[in-house]
């Protein structure tokens, strides 16, 4: 590719933002320029360039693949859709969560999984996607075939970041029953009976396959060096629990306390960037505006609004005192890549790869206006 340079840009780098020039050789950034206007290049009109975002959860490429239920979508174009929208949301780097472990609000099963995967994985090597993808595996550890949904990626080497997840009523992200029983008997449209006998059926699985399938597939993982996530922690038992299994980053903690023992003990703390935008979690746990306010936030996720990811780092620092516009990028960027075992992108510095956004705010609003991946337009 030819050299290119984008220049009179409001440049978002690590610690500060600074008006210059980025230059871009072979796919990385080759030089920062902040003390001359350089002749020739694109010019950004002072609109911000900021690394390319980086995703490491989202399950919205389900919800291209089945839009309704047992409806079913040709794997690919979901595939496409998908990424055509994370990429217009300024994400050039993520990890598609996909199930493992099938429950009773599951319209997909393992095999439905897997067609993705493999879509995923042909539409990345014939370069048919903006984005580069990764898979990241979403283990319901109290559902009986967790184990076995879990063997049908044991070879995928795409899997880069596998979660551990129990959604049993009456613990981690369900605490209070009537949030659980909001979201489930709403959902599956359960008599008070049958969402008895649900609960209790759930709890079972949980007490049965909880314990032993977090230690098998935590153990897989730390033989491959697939980074390993908790998901929902509670209390500084469940904390303590996700230290023995090596986990590294932190998802969604549902309480003040589990975040703050994760992070002292070494974990990265993933919060929703729809909790930051919406000003509080659906669920009625932790808010991720509180954990920011006290130093505890580290990366935020898009999770179920490909969208939320751009909006909450630009919005962020309006609703917490002492974050600045880098630290809030950070959040998005470089700490997720970290965190997700990448050290070759998200931050604009001499060697990284050129995966950059141009974004303009309008109405406290961010608009993607460009996007960049290894110095190739792709939006």
């Amino acid at each position: 590719m030819p050299e290119l340079l984008l220049k009179n840009a409001n440049l978002v780098l690590a610690n500060e933002v600074v008006k210059g020039a980025v230059l871009i050789r072979d796919g990385r950034i080759a030089d920062i320029d902040t003390s001359t206007d350089p002749s020739g290049g694109e010019d950004m009109d002072g609109n911000y360039v900021v690394p390319g975002l980086v995703e490491l959860h989202t399950d919205h490429l389900e919800s291209h693949y089945a839009p309704r239920p047992k409806v079913r979508w040709n794997p690919l174009a979901a595939v496409l859709a998908h990424d055509a929208q994370i990429t217009t949301s300024g994400i050039t780097t993520v990890f598609d969560a996909l199930r493992v472990g099938t429950d009773e609000d599951a319209d997909l099963a393992t095999d439905d999984m897997r067609r993705l995967a493999d879509a995923v994985d042909d539409a990345s090597r014939n370069d048919r996607l903006r984005a580069e993808h990764f898979l990241h595996l979403r283990c319901e550890v109290s559902s009986p075939d967790c184990l076995d949904s879990f063997a049908a990626f044991q070879d995928d080497a795409r899997v880069r970041m596998v979660s551990l997840m129990d959604h049993a009523p009456g613990q981690r992200q369900f605490r209070h029953m009537e949030a659980y029983s909001t979201y489930y008997q709403g959902k599956l449209k359960m008599s008070d009976e049958d969402f008895r006998a649900f609960c209790d059926k759930r709890i079972a699985e949980s007490e049965a396959n909880s314990g032993p399938h977090r230690r098998a597939i935590s153990t897989a993982c730390r033989e491959r060096a697939i980074v390993l996530a908790s998901h929902d922690d509670a209390t500084v038992e469940h904390v303590e629990e996700a230290i023995d299994q090596g986990i590294h980053v932190a998802e969604f903690p549902t309480t003040f306390e589990a975040a703050k023992a994760s992070r002292e003990a070494g974990m990265a703390v993933l919060m929703g960037a729809p909790n930051v935008v919406r000003g509080g979690s659906h669920s009625g746990n932790v808010a991720a505006r509180d954990l920011a306010e006290h130093g505890l936030l580290d990366i935020l996720s898009s999770d179920y609004i490909p969208f939320s990811l751009i909006q909450s780092a630009f919005g962020i620092g309006e609703l917490v005192d002492g974050i600045t516009l880098p630290q809030a990028i950070a959040m998005v960027s470089k700490n997720p890549a970290r965190a997700g075992g990448l050290d070759d992108r998200g931050e604009i510095a001499v060697g990284q790869r050129a995966d950059l956004v141009r974004v303009c705010v309008d109405h406290h609003i961010p608009v993607v206006r460009t996007v960049w991946r290894e110095g190739r337009r792709v939006v």
